[in-house]
């Protein structure tokens, strides 16, 4: 295959995705584009943002446009650890035990309030999460690629959540901040939505195309200043005063680990795909970093005190630390 011929292949699917996905959700552009961008690489993504934005709908929306296999789990504080992976179960006629495989065993899981369950629950995913393959009764079972595990989050500070573990959030590629629609898009949505009519969705695109086409956006040219660039963006989470910024060192726990290094060299590629283009610029780089390091960085309780979120210490490092 000619690279042209796979280059107008790459940009059908992912035109095809995103159209479909469009017919049933108005706006959060930026959630459709991130989510893309972790299909794309293969990158588990955390959204969070309040109720009825849509978020659990177009995590739906996106999966019915791949023709593959997909599972939602509602998280709840009685959820168990089996009710997520499986378990074994005793089999009376043969005397031995059968493997019941859980909803995690598809390839779009769409983990639903998830920081409404317990850590225990939660650290069930880690090795889905992680290695792609599920533990049960001493047998290693691989999960099937493309594998996603697409979750939501209502704000820590409403009522009956759980704060995430911090080994299991590092395992995010992105996390999100959903906001509200503008108001002509919500006109939309009130347009739309009034039948009460379910909107149809086409099967767009194939596990075996967006496979292909990660293959291809790891080959992407990233020149070894950008390279240098990303290496000490995620440096300056971890010693701003390297960086010149000794005022944010007081505020700032723990800075990204070499994952986040890795997520944003992936994510860089991604986005420059999603754009065309063969090569990666600093402002691919500078468009995704708070999406891979808002949740990595880590503030301290002078930071709670004043004030200052995450957000705004990756806003300043982007700001100070120099583009090639």
């Amino acid at each position: 295959m000619t690279t042209a011929v796979a280059n107008s292949a790459d940009m059908a699917l992912v035109q095809g995705v995103t159209r479909e996905v469009g017919k049933r959700v108005v706006g959060q552009d930026y959630m459709v584009e991130r989510l893309l961008i972790a299909l794309l690489t293969g990158g588990h993504v955390l959204l969070e943002g309040v109720p009825g934005l849509a978020k659990t709908l177009t995590v739906r929306t996106l999966a019915e446009t791949i023709h593959t296999t997909f599972s939602r789990i509602q998280f709840t504080p009685d959820l168990l650890p089996a009710d997520v992976v499986g378990t074994q179960i005793f089999d009376q006629s043969t005397g031995g035990f059968s493997v019941k495989r859980g909803p995690i065993f598809a390839n779009i899981v769409l983990a639903d309030e998830i920081n409404r369950a317990p850590a225990k629950v939660q650290a069930a995913l880690l090795e889905a999460m992680q290695e792609k393959q599920v533990t049960l009764g001493g047998n290693t079972f691989l999960l099937e690629e493309p594998f996603l595990v697409l979750a939501t989050q209502n704000p820590i500070e409403q009522e009956g959540t759980y704060p995430l573990p911090e080994a299991q959030v590092d395992r995010f590629m992105l996390k999100l901040r959903v906001g509200y629609p503008s108001r002509d898009e919500e006109k939309e949505i009130m347009r739309r939505m009034s039948s009460g009519e379910p909107i149809p969705i086409k099967a767009v695109a194939h596990p075996s195309a967006i496979l292909e086409a990660r293959k291809r956006i790891t080959e992407l040219y990233m020149d070894d200043r950008i390279v240098d660039y990303v290496v000490d963006i995620v440096h300056a989470t971890r010693f701003p005063a390297d960086a010149g910024m000794k005022d944010l060192a007081p505020l700032v726990e723990f800075g990204a680990s070499p994952r986040a290094t890795i997520a944003l060299a992936q994510a860089s590629r991604a986005h420059a795909f999603l754009r065309g283009r063969t090569y990666v610029t600093p402002d691919d780089v500078k468009a995704i970093a708070p999406d891979v390091l808002r949740h990595r960085v880590l503030t301290t309780y002078e930071a709670e005190a004043e004030e200052v979120t995450s957000d705004e210490i990756v806003k300043r490092i982007l700001d100070t630390v120099e583009a090639p």
